[in-house]
């Protein structure tokens, strides 16, 4: 899963909102630190910047927003732990806010396409 999650150059191929990504800088480790993205979101196009964060791998992988266009904030993690059966458990937290505020049937929907990604995650790393 942890291998997956930091694929950034393939998220395009499982996860249908986003459509390029560009790793901009990487760590001693060669492990992405700073990556931007374009995506599809609230109808239009829409481009971010994360922060990585490994100080806590593997257990943790974190990351925050470091500039958008729409967004002000983008702050996230996948926490993974062993489970029971011997697999992986992922956990995914993600907080963002956006520049401007939006009607609540408008942040529904893009609750839905954020859900949506965490599915395609899923089939991803059990594929």
């Amino acid at each position: 899963m942890w291998a997956i999650a930091t694929d950034f150059d393939r998220y395009p191929e499982w996860a249908k909102d986003v459509k390029d990504v560009i790793v901009r800088t990487r760590d001693e480790q060669g492990r992405p630190t700073e990556v931007e993205f374009r995506a599809s979101a609230l109808g239009r196009s829409t481009h971010y910047t994360l922060g990585y964060d490994y100080s806590q791998a593997p257990g943790v992988l974190k990351w925050s927003i470091i500039r958008g266009d729409i967004m002000r904030t983008i702050d996230g993690a996948y926490n993974f732990s062993l489970a029971a059966d011997g697999g992986t458990e992922v956990r995914y937290d993600l907080a963002i806010e956006l520049v401007v505020p939006l009607p609540g049937f408008v942040k529904r929907r893009a609750e839905v396409r954020i859900l949506n990604t965490v599915r395609e995650l899923k089939t991803r790393a059990e594929a």
